[in-house]
């Protein structure tokens, strides 16, 4: 599994789930993001993650597609 980290930028509290994808080029674009998101694919801190918009704050690991992503 490769392992990215993403850190907020200054200021940010969250990042939205299918931002999150787009953003560590797992996703080439926000209907594959949705489309990875709505088909079950994406777990947040090991449970499924269903919702497109979810707020991904520092802390959490998403895992999706042969990746970690640690959000700080």
């Amino acid at each position: 599994m490769q392992k990215i980290d993403f850190e907020l930028r200054e200021g940010e509290e969250f990042i939205q789930l299918i931002q999150l994808l787009k953003a560590t080029n797992i996703a080439f674009n926000g209907a594959e993001a949705q489309g990875m998101v709505s088909d079950g694919f994406v777990l947040r801190n090991g449970e499924v993650e269903l919702r497109k918009r979810a707020k991904i704050v520092a802390g959490d690991v998403i895992k999706v597609a042969g990746y970690e992503i640690t959000v700080k």
